[in-house]
């Protein structure tokens, strides 16, 4: 049975991991550019907002460069973060007060460490058992150092990082780290594949309990850990790369809008 499942999540992935997922999908927005810099800002802000419909999220992306005048480091250095309009809604819940939040804490980092890579190397990330987590304990140090004296925003990074899946950071990795050369983009080398956790969403975590890859019913850390641990028994060097998998196979059973569930 153990041989059967992988055989029909694998020839899943070659369904699914093709160039043309790539212009219905948040990765798309990313894959615009070709500096570093730009590639992970991108990652970090689209992936942050990719949950609801796919089409109002692509929509939204695009809403969401323009706001950085489609060169975001650029922007991120040198722009006028303050002109932005709090009440401004940029993604269901997502506003311009909270864009605000993120963009000066990402200004930090970037004037300190030239890279969100770097940054995460530094702070220990790759050393971690959860990479995403910790790394979203650092940002989340930085933000808040960056906004003293600021509104506070609750919708940037999670800070319940003991129950949250973090399904959009984990999202965001999979994109930086992954370096199949078809879908994500592959641009950190710090952090390998086989470090990743599985971006955990509501079908995912439904479609993954309908093949018996997951018993845990709650939607949170423990269920990631326990999805990716069965993943990596299929394969241990890339166990992420079953997200198209399970992606596709939601897809077919009538699941098309990818819920966030952190």
């Amino acid at each position: 049975m153990k041989d059967l499942l992988k055989q029909k999540l694998d020839r899943a992935v070659e369904t699914i991991n093709r160039p043309d997922f790539i212009g219905a999908d948040p990765v798309q927005f990313p894959r615009r550019f070709s500096d570093k810099r730009d590639i992970e800002i991108v990652s970090l802000l689209t992936s942050h907002i990719a949950w609801g419909n796919r089409k109002m999220i692509c929509n939204n992306c695009e809403k969401l460069l323009k706001m950085l005048d489609n060169q975001p480091y650029h922007f991120l250095m040198e722009g006028d973060i303050e002109s932005f309009d709090p009440d401004r809604n940029i993604h269901r819940t997502f506003f311009g007060r909270d864009l605000k939040y993120f963009l000066r804490g990402l200004r930090s980092i970037y004037a300190q460490h030239g890279s969100l890579e770097e940054f995460a190397l530094s702070g220990g990330s790759a050393d971690s058992e959860a990479p995403a987590w910790h790394l979203a304990s650092l940002i989340n140090c930085q933000l808040q150092q960056a906004n003293q004296g600021k509104e506070k925003s609750v919708r940037c990074l999670p800070e319940n990082l003991g129950q949250t899946p973090l399904k959009r950071l984990n999202m965001a990795l999979r994109w930086l780290v992954r370096d199949d050369g078809i879908v994500d983009m592959g641009v950190w080398q710090g952090i390998k594949p086989s470090q990743l956790f599985i971006p955990l969403d509501v079908h995912v975590a439904d479609t993954s309990r309908t093949l018996g890859l997951l018993e845990r019913r709650s939607n949170d850390r423990k269920a990631v850990v326990e999805l990716t641990d069965c993943l990596r028994r299929f394969d241990p060097t890339d166990p992420v790369k079953y997200d198209f998998a399970l992606f596709g196979l939601g897809i077919n059973n009538g699941s098309v809008e990818g819920e966030g569930v952190d």
